[in-house]
C-alpha cells in the first residue's frame, strides 16, 4: 500500500492502469519504511528488553525512550520521513510512562497489547457488517481516496476474506502476548512483541498487496445471456 499509487482498485482497470502503480515490491517498502523503518522501530524494544535483563527498570524505561528520540530526531536532521519513527516512539513513549508509574516492567507492553486487541476485534466487526476495514484502509492509502471497490462483488469479497484474516492473525499474536503478560513472563513477553511484530505484519501486507492486486487484474465475468 503506498499514498502514489493510482486506480488501483478501479473495476475493470486495464493493463495500462496497472503500469503506473508502484510495483509490489515498493508498495511493501512504503508501508514497512524499508529495512532501516524495520531496524528503527525495533531498536527501542530491543533496547528495553536487554536493558532490563540486565539492570533495573527505571534505567531500562530511560535507554529505551532516549533511543526512540535519538532515531526520531536523526530522521529529521536527515530530512527523511518520520511516519515510523514518530509511530515507534509514541508506542515506546506510553508504554514507558506506565511501566514507570507502576514501576512493574510487564506494563511497558501493555499498551500494545490493549491496541491489538481493540484493533483486532475492529476488524472483524468490520467484516462482520460488510464494511470490511482492510478496504477503507486500501482506499486511503492506495487509491487516493477513491472507494470504486465497493462496486466490485470481487473487491468487497476479496477485502472481506483479507479483512478477517488480518483480524484472526492480530487476535493471535496478542493472544500469545496477553498469555505471557498474564505469567510474569517479562523477558518472554518482550521477545514475543519483537517476534510477532514485523514478521506477521509483512506477511500480511505482502497477501494483501499480492491479492488485491491479481483480483484487479482479472477480467469481470460476463453476466449470462438472459440474466
Amino acid at each position: 500500500m503506498t499514498t502514489g499509487a493510482q486506480r488501483a482498485t478501479e473495476p475493470g482497470a486495464g493493463p495500462e492502469d496497472d503500469e503506473a502503480l508502484p510495483t509490489l515490491a515498493e508498495q511493501m517498502a512504503d508501508q514497512l519504511g524499508g529495512w532501516r523503518g524495520l531496524v528503527e522501530s525495533s531498536i527501542p524494544v530491543v533496547v528495553f528488553v536487554v536493558a532490563n535483563i540486565v539492570g533495573e527498570l527505571r534505567p531500562a524505561v530511560i535507554a529505551s525512550v532516549a533511543v526512540a528520540l535519538l532515531i526520531a530526531a536523526l530522521r529529521l536532521v536527515q530530512r527523511r520521513p518520520v511516519r515510523h519513527a514518530v509511530n515507534g516512539l509514541v508506542g515506546v513513549g506510553i508504554g514507558a510512562a506506565i511501566a514507570w508509574r507502576t514501576g512493574d516492567e510487564r506494563d511497558f507492553y501493555l499498551p500494545g497489547i490493549l491496541y491489538g486487541i481493540g484493533y483486532g476485534l475492529a476488524l472483524l466487526v468490520s467484516a462482520a457488517v460488510k464494511q470490511p476495514l482492510v478496504g477503507w484502509i486500501w482506499s486511503v492509502l492506495v487509491a487516493k481516496g477513491r472507494s470504486e471497490w465497493r462496486e466490485d462483488p470481487r473487491l468487497v469479497r476479496t477485502f472481506t476474506q483479507l479483512t478477517v484474516l488480518w483480524g484472526v492473525v492480530w487476535l493471535a499474536k496478542v493472544g500469545v502476548q496477553a498469555a505471557l503478560y498474564l505469567a510474569h513472563q517479562d523477558t518472554a513477553l518482550g521477545v514475543a512483541r519483537l517476534a510477532l511484530g514485523y514478521p506477521p505484519y509483512a506477511l500480511l501486507l505482502l497477501i494483501t498487496v499480492w491479492t488485491v492486486r491479481r483480483v484487479t487484474r482479472e477480467p469481470a465475468a460476463e453476466p449470462l445471456p438472459g440474466a
